[in-house]
Order: structure tokens, then C-alpha cells, then sequence
């Protein structure tokens, strides 16, 4: 009772309460994600421990175990990446071509991502320069990828869009801090591998939280398209149902055939074939992109229902000059 007096009595306190549940609501809201994986993954290691998946079948375990990889185990304290540790590369041309074609579906993953994040977090379209910056920064990454033997390339992370969508924090040292972790990490193997032995559900359940972020944020572009009009529907339906079938179609003939639809004398050809259309974003790209400069516009439609005619000019902004200037950008990170 003296608590609630002193309270009532206290008004300026009373003033500050609203502000400081606010504080922490927002801070839950930042770590949402990362209190639900500790939690959930917690739980599927007391699970493992206790032996509740000693007598399931195969796919549980592999799925729900904490342990069925047996990274932990297996990994090194200490690994000292180098370049060429697997050895001396080798080149070919189809092998080569094949990288390329990879490359390309990473580029077109990518540039979408690039705009989704700078949708969400609020900041200026993205100019043409800071896009072409961003691609070559990303070739530069596969180049070193390729250099230590990683054996993936670099590509923007969909998840992270989502996440910078969730919590709303989109600042350069976020990405700066996530890097060195990274770079930690897989000097430190057995950190590496306990990171890296989370079940797949647990995954899965990020990707139906966090990728539906991106999408909306895809979605909102289409604002500045006459989505009223029947030239728009029938590329924007016909492009989104491509998109999923036939990619689906390709890796389900790979699954059943042990190789592509398309099976021709050349390998390199049959990868690159696979690679492209084997990718939901490249196909609904290639397909919107030719109805859209293919597709007359009929007699209820013009070319304006596209939006082409809209010419953004934020990109010569004084606010777009300092967000994406590479100079400015460094000086933002640094100090």
C-alpha cells in the first residue's frame, strides 16, 4: 500500500511509466526472433537428451534431433581457412558457363531483395548506381568464395530483408557486427557447428515468418501499376503462376528422372537450362518482362497502366545522395 501511494502521489513518474512499457515493448519486438529460436531450440535439446526420439522414425530424427548431424563431433576447434585448401582450381568452359548462368539467377534473387529492403526500411528507391555497386560487391564476394573454397557463391539474404522488415532496424552496424560474428564463427568449428546444428523446422518456421515480409514488400510496388487493368492481370497472373509451376516441374523431373527436362548431348547446356529455370524469381522476371514489352495494349489498356511513365526523381534527391553515396556510407558505418 505505501507502493501505490507513493505512486499516485508520484505524477511525473506516472508520466514516464507509458514511455518505458513502450521502450520495452519495442525491445521485445527487436529480439522476438532470436528469444523464439533459443527457446524452441532449447526445448528440442531437452527433447533430444530425454530420449523422446530414440524410437521415431528416421525422418523425425533427422528433422527434430539436435544432434542427428553429427557437426558437433566432427568439427575442429580451431580451422584456418586459406585459400586453395582444397587445391590447385581447375577451369572448363562448361563449367564455367554453368557458374555464369548461377551468377545470373543470384543477381536477379538479389536485385529484388535490394529493393525490398530499402521498401522496408523506408528509405529511397534504390538509384541504378547504388544496384550496379551492390552486384559488383556481391561478384566480388563470389570471387573470394571461390578463392577459399566455400563452395557457394555470395547472394543477398531473403531473410534478412524480412527480419530488417520485423524489427524494423535497418542500420549498416547491424551488418557490420553480423559480419564479424561470421568471420568468428568459422574460425571457432565447434561454435560454427553448434549454430549450424538447428533442426530444419526450426528454419522452416523463420521462413514462413520472414519471407512473407519480402513478398508484401513486392507486392507494393505494384502501386504504381492500373491493376484494374486486364493487360496488367493477365501479365502479373500469367508471370506469378509461371513462377511457381515450372520451377516446381523441373525439380520434380530431376527428382523422378535423375536429370532435367531439358537432356541434351551437352552438359553444360542441360545445367545452364536447369539453373535458370529451376529459380521462381528468374522465371517470373523473364516471363512479366517479355508479355510487358511484347503485349499490345488493347482498347480498355495503354502503355501507362504499366508504369513505366512514372519517373521517380527521389533518385536526385538530396536524402537519396546521402543514403547511397558509397563515401557517405562509409563515413556513417565508421563513426
Amino acid at each position: 500500500m505505501p507502493l501505490v501511494f507513493y505512486l499516485v502521489g508520484n505524477q511525473r513518474l506516472l508520466q514516464f511509466l507509458p514511455r518505458i512499457w513502450k521502450a520495452k515493448k519495442e525491445i521485445a519486438g527487436q529480439v522476438a526472433i532470436i528469444l523464439s529460436v533459443a527457446i524452441v531450440w532449447t526445448y528440442a535439446e531437452i527433447l533430444t537428451v530425454a530420449g523422446a526420439y530414440d524410437n521415431t522414425t528416421q525422418e523425425t530424427q533427422m528433422n527434430c534431433r539436435t544432434d542427428s548431424s553429427g557437426l558437433i563431433g566432427a568439427a575442429p576447434w580451431i580451422k584456418n581457412p586459406h585459400p586453395f585448401q582444397w587445391g590447385t582450381p581447375i577451369f572448363e568452359a562448361g563449367d564455367a558457363l554453368s557458374m555464369m548462368a548461377a551468377s545470373l539467377v543470384a543477381v536477379i534473387e538479389s536485385s529484388g531483395t535490394f529493393y525490398a529492403s530499402s521498401k522496408l526500411s523506408g528509405a529511397p528507391p534504390i538509384p541504378p548506381y547504388a544496384l550496379t555497386r551492390g552486384i559488383g560487391i556481391q561478384g566480388i564476394g563470389t570471387m573470394i568464395d571461390a578463392v577459399f573454397g566455400a563452395g557457394n557463391g555470395s547472394t543477398a539474404s531473403v531473410e534478412d530483408a524480412g527480419l530488417l522488415g520485423l524489427t524494423h532496424v535497418g542500420s549498416r552496424r547491424v551488418v557490420i557486427v553480423s559480419a564479424i560474428f561470421m568471420v568468428f564463427l568459422s574460425v571457432l568449428g565447434k561454435v560454427g557447428a553448434f549454430f549450424a546444428s538447428i533442426p530444419l523446422p526450426i528454419v522452416g518456421a523463420l521462413h514462413t515468418v520472414l519471407f512473407p515480409y519480402v513478398a508484401s514488400a513486392g507486392l507494393q510496388y505494384l502501386e504504381f501499376c492500373n491493376v484494374n487493368s486486364f493487360r496488367s492481370k493477365l501479365i502479373l497472373g500469367f508471370s506469378l503462376f509461371m513462377g511457381l509451376s515450372v520451377p516446381q516441374y523441373f525439380k520434380e523431373y530431376v527428382f523422378l528422372s535423375g536429370h532435367g527436362p531439358v537432356n541434351t548431348g551437352t552438359t553444360w547446356f542441360n545445367d545452364i537450362m536447369q539453373v535458370i529455370f529451376s529459380s521462381p524469381p528468374t522465371v517470373a522476371l523473364i516471363v512479366a518482362f517479355f508479355l510487358d514489352r511484347t503485349h499490345t495494349p488493347g482498347a480498355c489498356s495503354t502503355w501507362k497502366d504499366s508504369g513505366r511513365y512514372l519517373k521517380d526523381k527521389s533518385d536526385e534527391s538530396e536524402k537519396t545522395k546521402e543514403i547511397y553515396d558509397f563515401i557517405t556510407s562509409l563515413g556513417d558505418m565508421c563513426s
